[in-house]
């Protein structure tokens, strides 16, 4: 009887699918108390079939989605939760990374490229050559970014260009683009049997194709890379049911939520106020600060991006964004690549052994430099090495890296605004490294507040998804959000330590600039370097 009663008590339930560039997630929420009730995670496999180049495989994603969806009902039935409970399922994926599919077979007809892949790098060099004074910032009035290997548009121009199946199913109007999130909705919700083509308004500004101020595909954008219109999803606000599940356990359940990643995280830190800003520390990490309804350009290397619309009549709110490439992908590096450490929570202890890098500065330049500097030609350095230099002082200097990385964002945040974040929102992956919780109050010399949740990212998904129209069993209104309880981490050392350190930093990420330029140069004995 307590089981059956305990079914009832607990009411709606909300989940959300986090699709992230090394794994993804299904967890389900509780919509009254946004209590994270179960959750599923597996890990994807990252190809890197040449050098530069990031490839996940369509299906496997696809596929992990449905194993953590069915490994989490499992879990909740073991509970005596009854999965008929879950009203609505929310979509969260990494941004950017770009798929072509054949809309009749369901087949991909390549891998996806993922954000970080540099392919496009010759690409892109030709678009800056052709613009009025070589401006890397000729399309940013429209989109709020600069021309970058980071954006989808000049990937989905490559595989046009360079693959023959992709060019052939554009030709035949079979071929359909998307983002992660419109892979997934089109596959869960009937694939080549009636899926719906969509895209939310926060994955399609990462586009290079999506006019921020019509909030639609711009048919200009669309001519500059050559793209015809009719292979992009439809566009819809990140709150409104976009159709239903099509099969596993979820069969009918409306998917009513879709935000990219870091749009999410805004959301399930409840930035909904201008001036609240929140920090994620994934693969990449990412600081997003909400500028509200109209959109904000930053002279400081700043993207401008859709925050979220939550709700097809609701006014779409902005952020401005300061992207890095690498933060908790360093730390896969050391393990995969190095083998310096066997796991990720053995590089908490290598660093916490010495306390400092001994002069060793890290800047993991490996896709080139996103914010401030977008500089797709620096690669990865490491320097000021001595003979006392060992592992974990590396160690400590790759997790000072992602710090300094979110500094020179912070600083141009708050050039932009005139006002200075006073305490940092965190969230991500790399937050339950303590040590670089701390290394981060140290380096901004400001409080950092972790939620006791980490999973911000979902939660935004599953608060979306619980408040569309149609669905409606979570509220967003700011007396209804539930109070969050959270960890503070203070500066401890003196500030002028902490610049004398920052500006070394500086003076190594110059050193990381300029590496690998397209143009040949020679070396002065008559033989060509690339």
């Amino acid at each position: 009887m307590a089981a059956s009663s305990n079914r009832i008590m607990l009411g709606p339930l909300v989940a959300a699918i986090d699709q992230g560039t090394s794994s993804t997630r299904f967890l389900v929420f509780n919509a009254k108390t946004a209590e994270l009730l179960s959750h599923h995670q597996v890990e994807i496999k990252q190809s890197f079939p040449k050098e530069g180049w990031v490839e996940e495989d369509p299906k496997e994603i696809l596929q992990s989605v449905y194993e953590c969806m069915d490994r989490t009902c499992e879990k909740l039935t073991q509970l005596n939760i009854d999965v008929s409970n879950i009203k609505a399922v929310g979509v969260t994926n990494q941004r950017e990374t770009t798929l072509v599919w054949d809309k009749q077979t369901g087949e991909p007809l390549y891998n996806a490229i993922v954000w970080l892949d540099l392919r496009t790098q010759s690409t892109v060099e030709r678009l800056i050559n052709k613009t009025p004074g070589k401006n890397k910032n000729h399309l940013k009035d429209k989109t709020g970014l600069p021309i970058s290997t980071y954006f989808s548009a000049v990937k989905l121009r490559w595989l046009m260009d360079n693959v023959e199946k992709v060019h052939e199913a554009v030709l035949s109007h079979r071929a359909m683009f998307g983002t992660v999130d419109s892979w997934l909705i089109w596959c869960l919700t009937g694939g080549k049997n009636g899926g719906v083509h969509c895209t939310d308004v926060t994955n399609a500004s990462r586009t290079m194709l999506f006019n921020i101020h019509t909030m639609d595909w711009d048919p200009e954008l669309c001519i500059y890379f050559d793209i015809p219109m009719g292979i992009l999803p439809k566009v819809r606000s990140s709150s409104e049911i976009y159709g239903l599940m099509k099969s596993g356990p979820l069969t009918g359940v409306p998917i009513s939520g879709c935000l990219g990643d870091q749009s999410a995280a805004l959301v399930g830190q409840m930035c909904f106020k201008d001036g609240q800003a929140k920090n994620t520390y994934g693969t990449g990490c990412f600081l997003l600060k909400n500028v509200g309804t109209k959109p904000v350009m930053s002279d400081h290397g700043l993207l401008t991006t859709v925050a979220y619309k939550l709700g097809r009549d609701k006014p779409a709110c902005y952020a401005l964004e300061g992207s890095v490439a690498i933060a908790g992908a360093v730390v896969r590096w050391l393990k995969d690549n190095l083998g310096i450490i066997q796991t990720s929570t053995e590089l908490e202890k290598l660093a916490a052994d010495v306390g400092t890098s001994y002069g060793c500065y890290f800047v993991p330049a490996f896709s080139g430099l996103y914010a401030p500097y977008w500089e797709p030609s620096a690669r990865g350095i490491i320097c000021g090495l001595t003979q006392f230099t060992n592992r974990s002082h590396l160690a400590f200097a790759a997790l000072e890296a992602v710090c300094f990385q979110t500094r020179e964002i912070l600083d141009a945040m708050n050039q932009d605004s005139g006002i200075n974040l006073s305490q940092l929102q965190v969230d991500g992956g790399m937050t339950s490294n303590r040590l670089l919780m701390q290394l981060q109050a140290d380096i901004l010399c400001i409080p950092v507040v972790k939620p006791s949740m980490p999973e911000t990212t979902a939660l935004g998904a599953a608060m979306a998804a619980g408040a569309a129209e149609g669905v409606s069993v979570w509220s967003l209104n700011p007396e209804d959000l539930t109070e969050v309880t959270s960890e503070k981490f203070e500066p401890q050392i003196n500030p002028e330590e902490s610049e004398l350190r920052y500006a070394r930093w500086k003076k190594a990420v110059q050193r990381a600039m300029n590496w690998e330029t397209i143009e040949p140069v020679n070396s002065g004995n008559g033989q060509k370097l690339a």
